[in-house]
């Protein structure tokens, strides 16, 4: 058989093309990407199977798009607050230079540099629609009427993600709503946007479509980045004010409908008030759905539809919490609902690829490089960045979270707009820091800090976090001067201060 009739699923014969890897992988996006390259740098065979881009959601709708959307208006933000600089800065962004940039980022949805990487690597690639239909056996379906049945030596990974929830609202489907792949591929700017959500997609499109010229309304029912330290939220909720947006808070969206004229009506109750909001588009971010409802996962006993449930190996679980007979079936990124975020998709490839390596080796997985911690950092250092103006970066716990954990914490805070590096960075830099220790271990278990251009101090508190850094010791790691980072050593010093 040739390499071309196993990639595109048609055998010499006329049959079904069949082909056997030691790793089968569904889902092309970062990370099945990573576990599929993991494995083949170790010797073992894999192939990925892919219905869309080659790439996934974060090269084409969301990380890398969104953040060339944002990047404009936030270099603008910046030089508007410094002098000698603002007094250059003429106008607003140019909005098609914006959108040029994002379809750049985008690859102009063009998937052939992924492909391209993948036959570099040594990564087969079989296009089409994945189904399980026994035991490490996948069918790939091209849509086409052709099919090629996938073997695997020793093991499937689902990698399939997520995909936007559509809430069962009155004339809310009728009414064609943007989710986050319309907003960030969007070839035009409504002049009107409302959108329904107040997590981090929702106010990073309110900020990108804000400063390209939109009147954005948010409806955020359950508030501002609800899982986010109040005072960030706080901070990001006088921003996107202080920019135009109108922002609901508690405002919760009941009916939906879009007239021959396309132009959009809402009507969303606010405690006992009802109000109509008009609107050219609607975005709608309020969760995720896992990619599983087409999966073929009711030939191996599991629930189409749902979340992949796993263990620290990212073992799929069966409905006794039990893994599947005969270890075979792993589940990896957004669709296993630990933690929704490509760069902690990438971290469980990572430990996945190892483990399976291992395996396929005989030896114990305990002896990989990750050995029995395998994806720990899933629970207890998970690092976010939100790319509004100003940025939330955060790491572990929030004060709120440690407490429900009957963790014994202390919340330390400081302004971090009184940080010389902050004063020097911008004039009237307003900004908020805060670690969260656990008293009995005297270590950080939190970081949290809101303010322009702060997300690259989140690392140094990811490693404290993840590595268990004593206070007493973190009291060495010096930081430069002047820099905003010298808010660790105010915090330090606030901390032992209040003891």
């Amino acid at each position: 058989m040739t390499t071309e009739a196993v990639q595109t699923g048609e055998h010499p014969t006329g049959e079904p093309a069949g082909a056997t890897y030691d790793v089968v992988v569904i889902g092309a996006g970062p990370v099945g990407e990573n576990v599929a390259d993991r494995v083949v740098q170790a010797g073992l065979t894999a192939a990925v199977v892919e219905r869309e881009l080659v790439g996934g959601e974060c090269s084409y709708w969301a990380c890398m798009p969104t953040k060339a959307l944002l990047r404009s208006a936030a270099v603008l933000n910046a030089a508007r607050r410094v002098p000698g600089a603002a007094q250059a800065v003429v106008g607003g962004v140019d909005t098609r230079a914006v959108l040029d940039r994002r379809d750049a980022f985008a690859s102009h949805w063009d998937d052939e540099g992924q492909v391209a990487w993948l036959r570099s690597a040594g990564i087969a690639l079989h296009r089409g629609r994945g189904r399980l239909t026994a035991p490490r056996t996948v069918q790939v379906d091209d849509g086409h009427g052709r099919t090629v049945v996938l073997t695997a030596r020793h093991a499937v990974v689902v990698a399939t993600g997520t995909s936007a929830l559509v809430p069962d609202v009155t004339g809310l489907r009728r009414a064609a709503p943007w989710t986050s792949r319309e907003a960030v591929a969007a070839d035009t700017v409504p002049d009107r946007l409302a959108v329904l959500g107040g997590g981090v997609v929702a106010v990073e499109v309110a900020t990108a479509y804000s400063a390209l010229g939109s009147a954005v309304t948010l409806l955020a029912r359950d508030g501002v980045l609800p899982r986010s330290e109040p005072f960030a939220a706080q901070h990001v909720t006088d921003a996107l004010r202080a920019a135009g947006v109108e922002v609901r808070l508690g405002a919760a969206l009941t009916a939906a409908d879009r007239d021959g004229t396309g132009q959009l009506h809402l009507t969303v109750e606010d405690g006992e008030q009802v109000d109509h909001v008009e609107a050219d588009e609607l975005l709608v971010a309020v969760g995720r759905t896992p990619n599983t409802a087409d999966l073929g996962l009711e030939s191996v006993g599991l629930k189409p539809g749902a979340w992949l449930a796993v263990d620290d190996d990212l073992r799929v679980l069966d409905e006794g919490g039990r893994p599947l007979a005969g270890d075979w079936l792993y589940a990896a990124g957004d669709v296993n609902h630990r933690v929704l975020l490509t760069h902690q998709g990438k971290y469980q490839a990572r430990a996945l690829g190892d483990a399976l390596v291992a395996r396929a080796r005989g030896e114990h997985v305990d002896d990989a490089p990750w050995g029995r911690h395998a994806v720990t950092a899933d629970e207890r250092a998970v690092p976010q960045v939100v790319f509004t103006d100003p940025e939330v970066a955060s790491v572990g716990l929030t004060a709120a979270a440690a407490r429900a954990a009957g963790l014994r914490v202390r919340v330390v805070d400081h302004d971090l707009g009184a940080v010389a590096g902050a004063a020097v960075h911008a004039d009237g830099y307003r900004g908020q820091a805060r670690m969260v220790v656990d008293e009995d271990r005297g270590v950080l278990v939190g970081f949290t800090v809101v303010g322009p251009d702060v997300a690259e101090l989140l690392h140094a508190a990811t490693i404290a976090v993840v590595g268990e850094v004593p206070i007493d010791r973190l009291r060495h790691a010096v930081p430069a001067f002047p820099t905003i980072s010298e808010v660790w050593l105010r915090l330090l010093e606030t901390y032992t201060r209040t003891a």
